[in-house]
C-alpha cells in the first residue's frame, strides 16, 4: 500500500492572480540576457510589486538591449575585468537577484549573491551536483537570505490540482507514474544543451519536469535505476529512470533530447488515475478517471508564461521575512541534486565542476 504524501508541496496562492500585489515592492536584478532571462522578465514585469531595478551580461550593448526592451533601470556589462554581474551585486538598490546563467555558473554567482547580502531566485538545475547546492543553501542560511531553485512548473494552478487530487485520495493508493519530456535539439558542441562544461545533457535541463511528477504524488524514492544514452563528449542525450519505494510504488521518466515524445504524465492509484493533456511543465488539462467509465476534465489558464506563480512566491516569501519556501523547500533542491548526482554516477557522467 502507498499513501500519497502530505501537501507541503500545495500552496494557497494557485486560485489568486499572481499579478496583484502582497507587499512592499521588490527591486530585481536580472543575471543574464538569455531566452529564459526574456521569458521570465516578462512575466516579472506583470507583477505589481515588482521593480525592474538592474540587468547584468557580459556584454554591455547585450545588457543596454535587454534594459531597453524590458523597461530596466540600469544595465551592466563586464568593465575593466570587473565581470556585469559583480557589478549589478554591488548595486545596493538590488533586493533580489534572478540567476538565468548555463547551469555550471550558478554555484560561483549564486555565491557571489549570497555574499553581497542579496536574495537569489536560481534557474534549475541549483547547481551541477549536489556539494554545490550544499554549499549555497549553507551560505543562505547562515546568511538568514532567501534562496530558491526556479521549479516555476511546480506552482502552476493545473500541477497543484494535480498534486491536490493525488493527495486527497481521490485516486486511491498510487502504485505508479509515469512521464516523459523530450524534443530533438540540433547538436553542436558550444550549445548550452550539450556543451559539458556548462552541464548540458538532458537530466540536468529537461528531467527535473518528469521528476516533478514522482515526487508531488510519491515523494522522494528509495531507488533508483537510470540508463541512458551517453554521447562522445560524455553528455547523456537521453535517460531512463526507473524510482522504486518502499510500499511498492514504482514511477517511470523519460528525458531526451533526441525524439519528440507525447510529453504526458500519468498518475496510477488504486481507483482511478488522471493523465495530463499538453506538455507535462504547463499541462492544460487534466483527465480525471475515476474507475473504468467515469471521466470528467479540469481545464486550466496560465497567466503570462506561467512564471508569474513561483515569481509571485517568491515575492511573498521575501515580504513575510522568510528565508525558503514551504512549497520549494531547499531540502527538495539538495535531495534532487543528490538523486541527480547518484543518476549520473550510473551513467557515468561528469562535469568539470565535479572536480572543483
Amino acid at each position: 500500500m502507498t499513501t500519497p504524501i502530505a501537501t507541503p508541496w500545495l500552496t494557497s496562492q494557485s486560485d489568486s492572480d499572481p499579478r496583484s500585489a502582497t507587499g512592499k515592492p521588490l527591486r530585481w536584478g536580472i543575471i543574464a540576457t538569455g531566452g529564459i532571462a526574456r521569458s521570465v522578465t516578462g512575466d516579472l514585469a506583470m507583477l505589481a510589486d515588482a521593480e525592474l531595478h538592474a540587468v547584468s551580461s557580459r556584454s554591455q550593448s547585450s545588457a543596454d538591449a535587454f534594459a531597453a526592451e524590458y523597461g530596466v533601470g540600469h544595465a551592466y556589462g563586464d568593465d575593466g575585468g570587473v565581470p556585469g554581474y559583480q557589478r549589478l551585486l554591488a548595486d545596493d538598490a538590488v533586493d533580489v537577484v534572478y540567476v538565468a546563467t548555463p547551469h555550471a555558473q550558478h554555484h560561483k554567482i549564486v555565491l557571489a549573491a549570497l555574499q553581497a547580502g542579496k536574495h537569489v531566485l536560481c534557474e534549475k538545475a541549483l547547481t551541477i551536483n549536489a556539494r554545490e547546492a550544499a554549499e549555497l543553501i549553507g551560505m543562505a542560511r547562515s546568511g538568514n537570505l532567501f534562496l530558491m531553485e526556479a521549479v516555476w512548473s511546480r506552482f502552476l494552478p493545473s500541477m497543484q490540482r494535480a498534486f491536490e487530487i493525488a493527495a486527497s485520495g481521490e485516486l486511491g493508493d498510487i502504485h505508479w507514474v509515469t512521464a516523459d519530456l523530450g524534443f530533438p535539439a540540433p547538436y553542436s558542441p558550444t550549445a548550452r544543451l550539450w556543451a559539458r562544461q556548462d552541464g548540458g545533457g538532458a537530466l540536468l535541463d529537461l528531467s527535473v519536469y518528469p521528476l516533478l511528477w514522482a515526487l508531488g504524488t510519491l515523494g522522494f524514492p528509495q531507488t533508483v535505476s537510470a540508463t541512458g544514452v551517453v554521447n562522445d563528449d560524455g553528455v547523456d542525450a537521453q535517460n531512463a529512470m526507473t524510482l522504486g519505494y518502499n510500499g511498492g510504488a514504482q514511477a517511470q521518466l523519460t528525458s531526451s533530447l533526441l525524439a519528440h515524445g507525447p510529453r504526458t504524465a500519468t498518475v496510477a492509484g488504486s481507483l482511478g488515475f488522471l493523465q495530463t493533456v499538453g506538455s507535462i511543465n504547463n499541462p492544460r488539462e487534466i483527465m480525471i478517471a475515476s474507475g473504468w467509465d467515469d471521466r470528467r476534465t479540469e481545464t486550466f489558464e496560465t497567466v503570462g508564461r506561467g512564471y508569474t506563480y513561483e515569481l509571485r512566491e517568491v515575492t511573498r516569501c521575501i515580504q513575510q521575512g522568510l528565508t525558503e519556501s514551504p512549497v520549494m523547500p531547499l531540502d527538495d533542491s539538495l535531495n534532487t541534486m543528490r538523486l541527480f548526482d547518484g543518476v549520473r554516477g550510473q551513467l557515468g557522467v561528469s562535469y568539470p565542476n565535479d572536480r572543483h
